[in-house]
């Protein structure tokens, strides 16, 4: 009998370990609040879009498109999470491609937000960019295992092409400036582009898509829905890449199309990643 007992208590061990190796983490538009979008509007959806991240509870959760009062609403829904980032007009204003994450899990360790243009130090339009687009990053320490892990999250232009292909060099670029102990990198976010573009193919050389890493995929090929509950999503413009590194394996990853009384939270899936560490 002691020594069932002893094996059962190794077993449980050993699965509470391993849980404790995993993290996740999901890139999410949430859509702007803009009275236009009627029924859609966000007083219609952020009660179900909030109980959605609730649910699947990422660990990390990049959001792009959150206006000011959106920000308030997250940070009093979301109770378990605190946030890091500025919006795009600088402080609280404007968009915020802000980073929201679960303090049982995480600590911040540095953050920051710039700004996707040539002088990203402060509040500027990039190249031919038709707005202000901004990138925030933070390096976040695992408090159970101690790991650390840097996350990117951003939003690219909607209009300009240059703009696009420059602010994904930058962000590599401050990538690889904050990055001196070589810690695994996560970069999500809205990038604007499908996965044929230039932009993709060129990432791609020195990232990881972790669609394509996954060991398991579910959901929808496309990410953008444009609120169109009877039609297919096939565009993909949603995403989570990490950098090629040895300490993160990639367990799972899904579009999730969860929809209320024929309604979307959003008009952009969220793209739903876990991961396990090495």
């Amino acid at each position: 009998m002691k020594h069932y007992t002893l094996l059962l208590l190794m077993v449980l061990l050993n699965f509470t370990s391993c849980k404790s190796q995993n993290f996740s983490a999901m890139t999410y538009n949430i859509r702007l609040d803009v009275e236009s979008d009627g029924e859609n509007a966000w007083t219609h959806r952020k009660g179900f879009l909030t109980s959605q991240v609730l649910f699947f509870s990422p660990d990390i959760l990049g959001v792009q498109e959150a206006k000011p009062n959106q920000m308030a609403d997250l940070k009093t829904l979301l109770k378990t999470y605190q946030v890091i980032g500025l919006g795009r007009d600088g402080g609280s204003e404007g968009e915020h491609s802000s980073i929201f994450y679960n303090t049982k899990k995480f600590k911040v360790e540095k953050e920051n937000t710039f700004w996707l243009s040539e002088t990203p130090e402060k509040v500027s339009t990039g190249w031919d960019a038709a707005l202000p687009r901004i990138c925030t990053y933070g390096l976040f320490t695992d408090l159970k295992t101690s790991k650390k892990v840097w996350v990117f999250n951003t939003h690219l232009d909607h209009v300009g092409e240059q703009s696009k292909l420059n602010a994904i060099k930058l962000i590599q670029k401050k990538m690889a400036e904050v990055n001196t102990k070589n810690y695994p990198v996560i970069l999500m976010g809205d990038f604007n582009v499908e996965p044929n573009s230039l932009l993709i193919k060129n990432l791609s050389e020195s990232m990881l898509n972790t669609e394509t890493v996954a060991e398991l995929t579910f959901g929808p090929n496309g990410t953008f829905n444009g609120f169109k509950f009877n039609e297919p999503v096939t565009r993909k413009i949603d995403y989570i890449f990490i950098s090629k590194t040895d300490n993160l394996k990639v367990n799972k990853q899904a579009v999730l199309s969860d929809s209320d009384d024929l309604k979307y939270p959003s008009d952009h899936f969220p793209v739903y990643v876990e991961f396990t560490w090495k």
